[in-house]
């Protein structure tokens, strides 16, 4: 397949100390749906902003559509959509004022201009809001308008930045109904950045997850679960447990312990041969199990095991900062 997307030792260091993104490489093949997760201040939006020509490039280099970032911005431009986590649509403007305006700042025709327009509001379900102003339309509709803002132009990479941040899940939903339904019918090429792991789950062909800078694993959702190791077992034990970690760790088919408090989080590629024994033993040292919970390996505790943080955990810093903007804006 053709790599639509090339990044070789690709770095940003801001103000000649803060190094937000650090020699990472990779590659994205022309119509894949491409993750590219990581806790807040990964880096994730830093090297969006590269790849789109709106930051510079410290060192390494990239190319998009067959262009150099460094050397053509106009082409770069030309050949990609952006949907940034920012609602840029003009509220005073219409929601079809708010399309033919992105067109024609894209050289998109008049016919074309307008024959996309319609497409595009029919797409995302905006046919009847069309002629209303975008301040009277809620958060979902904003972000549907902001998707086919990023299409109008027929791109050939959509750049996704946190699209469905606080959004309600129909909504989100929706909104990835569209873009697989591009990406299927269309072959559109997607680079997405989300919270929401199941999505990522679910959409992708293939993931990077990134942390400080660095590019830490990457795969299909498929081979990154496998490389968890096999079921996770958490445990939360009585006060007078003590630490049982080495316990743990000397019985068969554990291959993994960690200790937070008196929980525990216990790896087992064989749950049904040590569970029985991980419990006798429990039990014969008189301590008392306070819960006890088993999962499948998820794309959550990849994230976890790479970046030491739950998405979760990410999720609800990045809620309060939604909310929090959402009520400076209702004070102005």
């Amino acid at each position: 397949m053709t790599k639509i997307i090339e990044a070789e030792g690709l770095t940003k260091i801001y103000k000649g100390k803060v190094k937000a993104v650090d020699h990472i490489s990779f590659s994205v093949e022309e119509g894949e749906i491409f993750g590219f997760l990581g806790p807040n201040g990964a880096g994730k939006t830093t090297t969006i902003k590269m790849l789109n020509t709106l930051a510079s490039i410290t060192e390494g280099r990239a190319s998009v559509a067959g262009h150099d970032v460094s050397k053509e911005p106009g082409a770069i431009r030309d050949s990609i959509g952006v949907v940034p986590q920012e609602l840029t649509a003009d509220d005073e403007l219409k929601g079809v004022e708010n399309l033919m305006l992105t067109a024609r700042l894209h050289h998109v025709s008049g016919n074309d201009a307008r024959k996309r327009t319609q497409e595009l509001l029919k797409l995302v379900d905006l046919e009847q809001a069309a002629d209303r102003k975008v301040r009277t339309y809620s958060g979902g509709m904003r972000r549907r308008l902001q998707l086919a803002m990023g299409l109008v132009h027929m791109p050939k990479v959509l750049f996704l930045d946190e699209p469905t941040l606080g959004l309600d899940i129909q909504t989100r939903k929706k909104m990835w109904d569209y873009i697989g339904k591009l990406n299927r019918e269309r072959g559109l090429t997607v680079f997405m950045t989300t919270h929401y792991l199941e999505e990522a789950d679910s959409l992708c062909n293939r993931i990077a997850i990134i942390d400080k800078g660095v590019i830490k694993i990457s795969g299909s959702p498929s081979t990154l679960k496998e490389k968890v190791g096999g079921d996770i077992l958490t445990l939360e034990l009585s006060e007078n447990a003590g630490d049982l970690t080495e316990f743990f760790r000397g019985i068969p088919d554990v291959s993994d312990v960690t200790k937070t408090d008196q929980t525990y989080r216990i790896k087992l590629p064989k749950t049904e041969r040590a569970l029985p024994v991980i419990v006798e033993g429990i039990v014969k040292k008189n301590v008392q199990i306070k819960e006890i919970s088993f999962t499948k390996p998820t794309l959550d505790q990849v994230f976890l095991e790479v970046t030491g943080k739950s998405m979760r955990d990410e999720d609800a810093s990045e809620s309060d900062s939604f909310l929090q903007n959402v009520m400076m804006e209702r004070a102005r």
